[in-house]
């Protein structure tokens, strides 16, 4: 019977962690700043007469 329960409280602190690696890592990438989304070459535009 010891050997069920530290298999259940194996899983259920496996569990336990990445639930919490996923929050930390979701909270990470919302406290990172938007980029600015510059593009890096404009081409300006022709005229519409060929």
């Amino acid at each position: 019977m010891s050997r069920l329960l530290a298999a259940t409280l194996t899983v259920v602190l496996a569990a336990a962690l990445a639930v919490g690696a996923a929050l930390g890592v979701v909270a990470l990438l919302e406290a990172t700043p938007d980029q600015p989304n510059n593009p890096l070459i404009t081409y300006e535009q022709a005229g519409q007469g060929s």
